[in-house]
């Protein structure tokens, strides 16, 4: 049975990855939609799959959108089109705004078209400052404050709502930090990588004593379309991401290791806002999608650092 999917922001890292895991199967019929506002076209394996279709559009402009959705009736679709970076978020917070008419535009024609399930991507920065560790989907209190995360969380809000109203199937995805090849520099592991094989000074907010856990992309894509492909997580909430903690610190002293950098780690001053002290998720909706162990995190940076491109 073919199944037509929309993906909203496909040329993105995380968008184009999802894209090329569902073009594997030639039933898929993929369409994506992204403005290249960071999105590039590089990232989407056309010349591979003859399944995939491009349209470069705004998901904020309704107008374009439902042109997109009349002639196409979607049987799925994946939301993942965002304004994403912490430097760029916090610079641009009325842009980041304006990400919720995205929602409403995606969540309204779906409704309208039939769509049968729609996937968001909402993020770990809906939890602000974490108050319970490991963070748990529905224990761990949403304490949204800079304007990123309050839109993720208004997003999480309009599924929740446009399920009870109008009986709209949705799955919600938490992603905490995810990288891998063809991740942008923007990020912190790209950015390190980036610095380390040039050996350029790695730079770390703060002492670098913030924790992250880092997510190899083919885990991330594998739980999501697991979800998609047996039916689970729906009309429900999922953390994607990794269990094991490490400090900044020791991430840019284990890339330096493991590129045999000459990079020299230096100290800015902390930023203000944004950075929140520690993250760890709970993943036991993610560790049973996947059915297997997650890949170590230096395995995972060594695939990165031989497959990066480094793209802007």
């Amino acid at each position: 049975m073919e199944n037509k999917i929309l993906v909203t922001g496909g040329a993105g890292f995380i968008g184009s990855a999802l894209v090329e895991h569902l073009a594997e199967r030639a039933k898929n019929k993929v369409v994506i939609i992204d403005d290249f506002s960071t999105g590039a076209q590089s990232k989407i394996p056309k010349s591979k799959y003859k399944n995939i279709t491009c349209i470069k559009a705004d998901v904020n402009n309704l107008t374009e959108m439902e042109g997109i959705f009349y002639s196409n009736n979607f049987d799925y679709v994946f939301h993942y089109a965002a304004m994403v970076g912490v430097k760029r978020t916090l610079a641009n917070p009325v842009g980041v705004l304006n990400d919720i008419d995205g929602i409403r535009n995606v969540l309204s024609l779906s409704k309208n078209t039939g769509v049968k399930r729609v996937f968001y991507s909402s993020s770990s920065e809906v939890y602000g400052e974490p108050v319970e560790y490991p963070q748990n989907e529905h224990t761990t209190p949403l304490n949204s404050r800079l304007p990123y995360a309050i839109v993720k969380n208004v997003g999480e809000a309009f599924f929740k709502s446009y399920h009870k109203e109008y009986g709209l199937n949705y799955t919600i995805f938490r992603l905490f930090n995810t990288y891998g090849p063809k991740q942008s520099v923007d990020f912190v592991m790209s950015k390190f990588i980036a610095a380390a094989v040039k050996n350029k000074d790695i730079t770390v907010y703060g002492e670098g004593n913030q924790t992250r856990t880092f997510c190899f992309i083919n885990d991330n894509i594998e739980a999501m379309t697991k979800a998609f492909y047996n039916n689970k997580v729906v009309n429900d909430v999922a953390n994607i991401g990794s269990e094991d903690e490490i400090t900044i610190l020791e991430l840019a002293e284990t890339i330096i290791k493991l590129t045999k950098s000459k990079s020299k780690i230096v100290h800015l001053p902390a930023l203000k806002e944004g950075d929140m002290t520690r993250r760890r998720p709970d993943i036991t909706k993610m560790k049973d999608l996947l059915g297997r162990k997650l890949t170590p995190l230096k395995k995972g940076i060594m695939e990165t650092i031989e497959n990066h491109h480094f793209t802007i």
